[in-house]
């Protein structure tokens, strides 16, 4: 049971780190001040594959009036994605997803809206950077160097996932007992190094939460660690960067209720301090952060 005292446990260690702050910057023209607002992004799946209903979209005109609609309740930037990352769900390859993905790139910045692209593709990447897309929502390891010039000389931001593995398709299990921030922390300080190295200054990262689990049996065990490493989030910024999550679902848990799980998990991640909150259920989430900051 997440307590009180829990709460106070880890804080106290890490007190010097708790006010850590962020990089801040402009995205497509639009600042965003992550030291004092954190910021929404909604998503769009464009696979028939994607589990989460509600954001599924199948075609161009669907996808962008959905896009519309969650700008219109409060999302900062939608996310759109071609290919899954279930590990049941099919491949899809760079010339399908570029023939889904740019309409829809086009038809949001048309609309003035914030576009980031979920890929872990150079060919993708190229292809909707060069259509407009403000972010790239990096789920791969390899090409890296290359794909960060494409982001940099587009002056486009990258969401760094951490991926255990080439890409998120291909990714293996570790160990969810230890503390997760060292590893964490190892990984995103050399993909910074990488990112910056090769030109990029706008920079998210995100710990990756939903790509890890699929030879794990006991469901507790992965929702305890997503819990642990929102809490623990603020220990991340101290890299000097914003942290975004993708907010899980805990389906064993909340079962009918699922479209409850991302409300509940967006409370410990922003007491943990997320900068980025990604999410299928954008009103429900801005009531949750709105009323926070009530307090």
């Amino acid at each position: 049971m997440l307590t009180l005292e829990h709460l106070a446990g880890l804080l106290e260690p890490n007190r010097a780190v708790a006010s850590a702050r962020v990089a801040e910057f402009s995205i497509g023209g639009r600042q965003f001040n992550f030291n004092s607002q954190s910021a929404v992004m909604g998503v769009v799946n464009l696979s028939a594959d994607s589990w989460y209903r509600e954001s599924v979209c199948l075609s161009a005109e669907t996808a962008v009036q959905r896009g519309k609609v969650l700008a219109a309740q409060g999302a900062d930037i939608i996310d759109v994605g071609a290919e899954s990352t279930l590990a049941h769900a099919a491949r899809v390859d760079d010339a399908a997803q570029n023939s889904k993905l740019i309409p829809i790139i086009k038809g949001l910045r048309a609309e003035k809206i914030l576009v980031s692209v979920e890929t872990y593709s150079p060919a993708v990447t190229r292809a909707s950077l060069e259509a407009g897309a403000n972010i790239l929502n990096l789920t791969g390891t390899e090409a890296s160097a290359e794909i960060f010039k494409m982001v940099a000389a587009h002056d486009a931001a990258v969401i760094i996932c951490h991926v255990a593995g080439k890409n998120v398709r291909e990714v293996g299990d570790f160990d969810l007992s230890a503390d997760p921030v060292p590893l964490l922390r190892d990984y995103f300080s050399r993909q910074i190094e990488t990112a910056q190295r090769n030109g990029v200054e706008k920079i998210f990262i995100d710990p990756g939460l939903g790509f890890y689990y699929k030879n794990l049996q006991d469901s507790a065990v992965r929702v305890r660690h997503q819990m642990n490493v929102f809490l623990n989030t603020f220990r991340l910024r101290e890299l000097g960067f914003p942290v975004c999550h993708a907010l899980p679902h805990a389906f064993e848990f909340f079962q009918d209720e699922v479209r409850c799980a991302e409300p509940f998990f967006a409370v410990l991640a922003a007491l943990g301090k997320t900068d980025l909150f990604r999410t299928h259920e954008v009103p429900r989430i801005k009531a949750v952060l709105d009323t926070l900051k009530v307090f």
